[in-house]
């Protein structure tokens, strides 16, 4: 029975399940930490040096928030992967694991000794996940790849519309989404395997990638359907005529974003800059769009107005005039003002904030999606809690990240090692 950080015992959906991660960097250790909320032991398998993340902006030795933030409630084991000792205690292990996490490329994987093959020859039922950036085959089978990559090459990048601050090259979404979406089809596909093997007996590899969420995360974009593509033709005809001249890439951008009139006539679904600040609404109907009409305290239908010809120079000229008219209406009026008008209106809005002051939101607090958890190094902290709730079986923190390697000599010893073993293997730097 795995235990939360209060100490009390957790029963969560995945209790009694163990978990081997050699993964690093985020979406691996998002995903494992996902499982461990919902009650898997999760046992993180580092370097010596500890995995990447501990060593990107440490703010201690070891240690760094954006490690802490996505590996809490696991079990850390420090093994020396290249040594086959090392080798030889994860197979020793493998009997009594459910799942393997794993995002090495195939020839180190299997150098090591942690293929799929191999570790399901020790444990026939084992679900192993195997997560790359670009899948297993193809062209780009072994290339490497990060979050960037796979936002730039999937077209994320380009439908954000970024540019640096030179106003030259493309900037990726601010937070690594890729990534945290794999993180979530990573349990996701767990969580399916897991029931599958209830039902069958039967184990799995299961497969994910950046590139795939990447995709998916922009169907309607990806998506081929000839008889509503006139305008994307278009527009992707245009760009690859500037491609073809070498037009520099903020130009290939300006065209790609330009969502004509509707995008300038957009009164509806957008944010706002108001006195102190900005506010956001999304109406996506008809019926909220009469109410954004009215919290505005306009007659203007905008893009909705089926009159509009916004190839008529004169007219699109009044329209945009008439929007720059709400715009400064807005912006005469608070945050606060604009969310009860726009509350007591019915339409959906919210203010533009930023993360750092959120984990002390009252909205966020009353629906508990923060915890409090006390480190073993670096004291109290405040973090993300949870993804989902449960009624009958409820997730919980399992406590904060672990130092590096500070299981190490319970997990080997749960393999079978004895004191005298584990100090041998110590002093040989197998484990640490």
């Amino acid at each position: 029975m795995t235990t939360t950080h209060d100490g009390s015992p957790h029963r969560g959906p995945l209790s009694g399940i163990r978990v081997l991660e050699f993964s690093q960097i985020i979406a691996g250790p998002f995903g494992c930490q996902n499982l461990s909320d919902m009650g898997a032991e999760v046992i993180k398998v580092e370097p010596p040096e500890g995995e990447a993340w501990r060593q990107f902006s440490q703010f201690m030795p070891g240690e760094s928030k954006w490690f802490q933030s996505l590996n809490r409630g696991k079990r850390s084991l420090v093994l020396a992967l290249r040594d086959p000792e090392a080798q030889a205690i994860v197979h020793r292990l493998v009997p009594e694991i459910d799942v393997v996490v794993i995002n090495y490329r195939p020839d180190v994987a299997a150098r090591l000794g942690l293929d799929y093959e191999t570790l399901r020859a020790i444990r026939p039922d084992l679900i192993y996940v195997d997560n790359t950036a670009f899948g297993r085959q193809g062209p780009w089978a072994q290339r490497p790849g990060y979050d960037i990559v796979a936002q730039a090459v999937t077209g994320l990048m380009a439908l954000d519309g970024k540019l640096d601050d030179n106003g030259t090259a493309p900037s990726p979404v601010s937070a690594p989404v890729a990534d945290y979406g794999t993180g979530i089809v990573i349990a996701l596909g767990v969580c399916a395997a897991l029931f599958h093997r209830q039902q069958t007996g039967e184990g799995q590899m299961v497969e994910t990638t950046l590139l795939n969420t990447a995709l998916a995360m922009q169907g309607s974009s990806v998506m081929q359907l000839p008889l509503a593509d006139e305008l994307p033709a278009a527009k992707m005809a245009r760009i690859n005529e500037l491609r073809s001249a070498g037009a520099p890439y903020a130009e290939l951008q300006e065209v790609y974003k330009d969502r004509g009139a509707q995008g300038a006539l957009n009164i509806y679904y957008r944010c706002f800059e108001t006195r102190d600040g900005a506010v956001a609404i999304g109406a996506l109907s008809a019926s909220l769009w009469a109410k954004v009409r009215a919290a505005l305290e306009t007659d203007f239908l905008g893009f909705a107005d089926p009159n509009l010809d916004p190839t008529d120079p004169a007219q699109l000229a009044e329209a945009t005039a008439r929007v720059r008219e709400i715009e400064a209406h807005v912006r005469s009026q608070s945050t606060e003002h604009w969310l009860a008008r726009f509350e007591a209106h019915g339409v959906p809005s919210g203010p533009i904030q930023f993360p750092e002051e959120l984990a002390d939101d009252p909205q966020i607090e009353a629906n508990e999606m923060v915890v409090d958890l006390d480190h073993d190094l670096s004291g109290p902290q405040r973090q993300v809690g949870p993804l989902l709730k449960m009624s009958a079986t409820p997730t919980a923190a399992q406590g904060s990240s672990p130092p590096l390697g500070r299981d190490t000599d319970d997990i080997v010893a749960s393999a079978g090692f004895g004191p005298e073993e584990i100090a041998d293997l110590r002093k040989r730097g197998i484990i640490a």
